[in-house]
């Protein structure tokens, strides 16, 4: 194609890109998503076999290594060990409301019986629709269906005689008319099939014309990418208005990666799904399979860390929003709930806190009122075992400008007597001090 004519194609795409009525998320719908609060993001493919990055180690390769990438990784692609029931009660567990599974990267094999390409899950020695498998599974135990996908496709480019690349001239659907037809067909296929989908997530530099096309076929998804503020790999300084979702790794790589990779420890995840839900976001926490269909063990202990914690505090991180003016003091973060003037205290970095022992706080921003009520979660402030003439009762002080809370760690969780995570304080009928 010469210049002339690829600078004319742009133009023209771009023209029609922006004459669409731009349509959004749904008001309700993005309310729904904010109350959610957490969920799990799953890469996964066929390059899960050779513990590589996903998809981005066919830029810069050989024609060699593109060929073998392409026609031989497929046929020794065979997750016997998928058990999708199996992901989704351990993702229920979790505490999660929504799961968001790659369907397509940006490789652009397919995980799905597509009739789009060949370059799919059932042309491998599997040959079963695991986008098909794990929709049923969620559904059966309650969780939202979300769905990942990459308007950018390296297959593509390369059936075209493109380079491999996301930077180039024609990696983007906006100057690649041919892309962003087949891109729309696939997603189609995917509503059509497993619909009807809660989430997308669409993953490109340019992802708006997609997030477009699905507010016009599915106007009852929610478009998170390409629609709203997903940070990766890192948490915004401060509060954001409206929904938005920090999605990061439990190590340093988004697939399974089985050398070389260091893991944040489950108390850093629980801290960072405190902080996000206290700056109003949702945290989308990932997981990578190994290529069998199985955890590897470092994120099942994760994985179950968190479940602890939440099946303890879902309260405080469900259908809560943001303290007016206030996200932390100190150690203590703050939420509060959606539709009441309760305030929930996240009390973090407590060492050596054993268990019946007491220890008080201070709130410089929250005043309790006559009708406060003050609890921790959890638990039920009447006994500590073992220990008859403890009463771990919570209680608070209201002082002239500050609110003293006192608070026993009365639950038994672990056998060492010392559960080194956050525990969350409930005080309702608060009044919220601006700052």
């Amino acid at each position: 194609m010469s210049s002339k004519l690829k600078l004319t194609t742009v133009l023209l795409l771009t023209i029609c890109f922006s004459t669409f009525a731009q349509l959004k998320n749904k008001p309700e719908l993005n309310e729904e998503f904010m109350d959610m609060g957490f969920g799990i993001f799953i890469h996964w493919s066929m390059d899960s076999q050779l513990g590589s990055v996903i998809s981005h180690s066919m830029v810069g390769a050989s024609d060699d290594y593109v060929n073998r990438y392409m026609n031989d990784l497929p046929k020794t692609f065979f997750p016997d060990k998928f058990d999708p029931d199996e992901w989704a009660r351990l993702f229920k567990l979790t505490g999660a409301e929504y799961v968001v599974f790659t369907t397509k990267h940006h490789n652009g094999f397919c995980m799905w019986d597509t009739k789009t390409t060949d370059f799919n899950i059932m042309n491998t020695p599997y040959g079963k629709d695991i986008t098909g498998m794990l929709v049923k599974s969620l559904r059966k135990y309650g969780l939202k269906v979300g769905l990942y996908f990459s308007p950018e496709d390296f297959s593509m480019l390369h059936k075209q005689g493109h380079l491999i690349s996301r930077k180039g001239p024609m990696t983007q659907i906006t100057a690649n008319k041919e892309l962003f037809d087949y891109d729309k067909s696939q997603v189609k296929e995917l509503i059509d099939n497993y619909g009807p989908i809660d989430v997308m997530f669409f993953d490109a530099f340019h992802t708006k014309p997609m997030a477009q096309y699905v507010h016009e076929i599915a106007p009852n998804v929610v478009v998170t990418r390409g629609e709203m503020k997903t940070p990766e790999q890192k948490i915004p300084d401060g509060a954001m208005p409206g929904p938005w979702e920090t999605c990061m790794t439990m190590g340093t790589q988004w697939a399974y990666k089985p050398t070389n990779e260091e893991y944040k420890d489950g108390g850093d995840l629980i801290k960072k799904l405190i902080e996000i839900r206290a700056k109003g976001g949702n945290f989308l926490m990932n997981v990578g399979p190994k290529p069998n269909g199985e955890f590897a063990i470092e994120q099942e202990e994760r994985l179950r860390e968190m479940a602890l914690w939440m099946f303890v505090n879902n309260e405080a991180v469900k259908d809560v929003r943001t303290v007016p003016n206030i996200i932390k003091d100190g150690d203590l973060w703050f939420t509060k709930a959606k539709d009441e003037n309760t305030a929930y205290v996240f009390i973090t970095n407590q060492k050596n806190w054993f268990k019946g022992f007491r220890r008080n706080f201070m709130l410089k921003n929250i005043k309790a009122t006559k009708s406060s009520i003050i609890s921790v979660l959890g638990q039920n402030d009447l006994v500590v075992e073992y220990w008859p003439e403890n009463t771990p009762t919570t209680r608070y002080i209201q002082h002239d400008k500050l609110l003293e809370i006192s608070v026993s760690k009365a639950q038994r969780l672990y056998n060492d007597k010392i559960w080194p995570n956050p525990i969350v304080v409930k005080i309702t009928n608060v009044e919220f001090i601006g700052k």
